[in-house]
C-alpha cells in the first residue's frame, strides 16, 4: 500500500506542479471566486484528502483501501507542493488559510 500512496502522491504532485509553473496558475488566483461559498477559507487538496481519509473508515471493505490511498495521497502531496516545492522555488510555502 506504501508504494500505491507513494506512486500517487507523485502523480498528484506532477499535476500539481505542471498547473503552478507551466500554466503559471496560482491556486489563490484561479479559486478565487469560490470565497463565498467557502466563507473566505481557501480549500487545499490536502483537506479534502483528509477527509477522504477520514471517510474511508466508514466505506465497504471493497472502497476502504481505495479511498485512503487517495485521501492520504492528496493529503501529502498538498505538504509536499507548499512546504517543499513552493518553499524551495518561490522561497514561501504560500499555505493561506484565507483568501
Amino acid at each position: 500500500m506504501v508504494k500505491k500512496i507513494a506512486l500517487l502522491t507523485v502523480i498528484i504532485e506532477l499535476i500539481t506542479v505542471f498547473f503552478r509553473f507551466a500554466l503559471k496558475m496560482k491556486s489563490s488566483e484561479a479559486t478565487k471566486a469560490v470565497a463565498g461559498l467557502t466563507f473566505g477559507l481557501r480549500i487545499h487538496h490536502g483537506y479534502i484528502g483528509l477527509l477522504i481519509m477520514i471517510a474511508a473508515a466508514f466505506l465497504s471493505e471493497k472502497y476502504k483501501k481505495y479511498a485512503f490511498i487517495a485521501g492520504t495521497a492528496m493529503f501529502l502531496s498538498d505538504l509536499i507542493h507548499h512546504f517543499i516545492v513552493l518553499k524551495l522555488i518561490t522561497g514561501s510555502p504560500e499555505f493561506d488559510i484565507f483568501y
